[in-house]
């Protein structure tokens, strides 16, 4: 079962997620701040990150680029309200960019497709 780690300062969002993934088959563990986030992935090792861009205490693009840096293998989706981030050039730095909603048929196609990318190249 893979482990998806979803990084979201909106405890709604973090829900959502926990729930529709869970009854997709996968574990879930959320967490609602950037803060010892690469302390996180080095402890729970998950198989995918869905990372948020608008974080309360942190800037998730540059999240991004510290993940990058030491799980430079880490499937990570951007997760965010807004298409403009589409736009920045960390953001290229993700395996795939979702804009968030309640309707969770792309994202969960988005993590398929990154899992399956991440298993062939193992």
């Amino acid at each position: 079962m893979a482990k998806i780690l979803v990084v979201d300062d909106e405890e709604h969002i973090r829900m959502l997620y926990s729930e529709e993934l869970q009854d997709a088959g996968y574990e879930v563990i959320t967490t609602d701040s950037g803060y010892k986030l690469l302390e996180l992935i080095e402890q729970e090792k998950p198989d995918l990150v869905i990372l948020d861009i608008k974080l309360v205490d942190y800037n998730g693009l540059d999240l991004l680029q510290d993940i990058r840096a030491k799980f430079y293998d880490l499937p990570v989706i951007l997760s965010t309200a807004y298409d403009t981030f589409k736009e920045d050039t960390k953001s290229l730095a993700a395996d795939y960019y979702v804009v968030k909603s309640f309707d969770l048929t792309e994202l969960k196609k988005k993590i398929a497709m990154a899992l399956e990318a991440r298993s062939e190249n193992e």
